[in-house]
């Protein structure tokens, strides 16, 4: 032996271990391409909603304000996409005219509703909430005698 082959054997330079170390380079598999609709529809199955959460979030909610300050509580009822059912058979005129107009302001800004339902009594609901159906006329007509409106 030489003192080349020798030297090459010494610190493993031959070629058996260029041989051995190719051996255990394993290749990784190509993964197929995905084409765009197929990304799509997996973005799609991800994107699935239960209806029965979003049947448990809808709530209506009874309040019977005493005090103009209290208009604030049922502003936020409705930020937070409930409906509100107002009663102000309570309170002051005054002070019941001045909630009705700071909720059809909010009811406004919200893109939501606000009807009368009875005698002072009023329902407001955000856009996330329809309301379908008319209180008979002959009712509206008499609280319309009734009403302090």
């Amino acid at each position: 032996m030489s003192i080349k082959s020798k030297f090459k054997t010494f610190f493993f330079l031959d070629d058996e271990y260029d041989d051995r170390e190719e051996e255990y380079i394993e290749e990784e598999p190509e993964q197929p391409k995905q084409t765009q609709t197929q990304k799509q529809q997996q973005v799609q199955k991800n994107n699935i909603v239960s209806l029965q959460s979003v049947q448990k979030s809808s709530k209506v909610v009874l309040i019977e304000p005493r005090v103009y300050a209290e208009a604030q509580d049922i502003a936020d009822q409705l930020k937070n996409r409930r409906a509100v059912v107002v009663n102000l058979q309570r309170i002051d005129r005054d002070q019941a005219k001045r909630i009705v107009d700071f909720l059809s302001g909010t009811v406004y800004a919200i893109g939501g509703d606000i009807q009368k339902i009875g005698t002072d009594i009023f329902l407001c609901t955000p856009d996330n909430i329809e309301v379908s159906g008319n209180i008979s006329q002959i009712m509206q007509e008499t609280d319309y005698e009734n009403s302090r409106w």
